[in-house]
């Protein structure tokens, strides 16, 4: 599916025109009413999560799981997949409301790589961090400020590789909705929640494409009001969506 507008997506994660990237996808989804599925209570959840989660963590250098090549299979001529890619780790944050959220972050356009991108909470792997569930919760403390006491851990999803030569392992864990957020001004320009029945719906995840150096290249994308969420994200999220709802 095309997306109007003329601004301009590097799918390397290098570069992006991220304001007229969202301004052109405002007008698009403005059409769209969101779709929801019947409501996934938290015992619901529960039971999915103990059934469609690694117990633990995918282990290294295992080269197995989604990732940006999948709907690209000529991009590894342009951007072969690293050898052993960087070790990276997020929290996919399941916030327990009446009706069950996940919270994102929104870069800010400042940044020198996925500049205004939605994202889950992350980063690399520090050397002291004693696990990936660690990097995933000190990542989140730091950008957000969110208090990784009020997180419970449950499981991972498969490792996800990006273009830009990481493998990231989903961490995902309930949090309590007492938090109060602090975001650092550097990294995240806002925080925001979506309905995890939105997302788990697939009525509501799409395959967007854009030209990249003279050749389209697609990419998983779930636009909700006028949040566009799009590549590693959205990737992460459909992963999630086949291991809890498996075909």
């Amino acid at each position: 599916m095309a997306i109007p507008g003329q601004s301009h997506i590097d799918l390397n994660a290098r570069k992006i025109d991220a304001n007229g990237l969202r301004d052109a996808m405002t007008k698009f989804m403005s059409d769209r009413p969101p779709t929801l599925l019947p409501k996934i209570t938290l015992p619901t959840f529960r039971r999915l999560a103990a059934g469609a989660l690694r117990p633990e963590a995918p282990v290294a250098p295992t080269l197995d799981g989604p990732s940006d090549y999948d709907l690209n299979p000529g991009l590894d001529t342009e951007f072969p997949r690293p050898a052993a890619p960087r070790a990276a780790a997020v929290l996919v944050p399941v916030v327990m409301r009446d009706a069950l959220t996940l919270l994102f972050t929104q870069r800010t356009d400042a940044l020198p790589s996925h500049a205004g991108q939605i994202a889950f909470p992350g980063g690399k792997v520090e050397p002291e961090d004693r696990d990936v569930v660690e990097t995933a919760q000190r990542e989140a403390e730091e950008e957000v400020g969110l208090d990784r006491a009020l997180t419970e851990p449950l499981g991972f999803l498969d490792p996800y590789f990006t273009g830009t030569g990481f493998r990231i392992v989903p961490v995902v864990a309930l949090v309590q909705p007492t938090f109060t957020l602090t975001l650092d001004p550097s990294e995240v320009a806002a925080a925001f929640e979506v309905p995890l029945d939105f997302l788990m719906n697939a009525e509501n995840h799409q395959r967007h494409s854009r030209t990249f150096r003279g050749h389209e290249r697609f990419f998983h994308a779930m636009p909700y009001e006028d949040h566009y969420i799009w590549g590693a994200t959205a990737g992460i999220l459909k992963n999630m969506h086949e291991r809890f709802f498996p075909q």
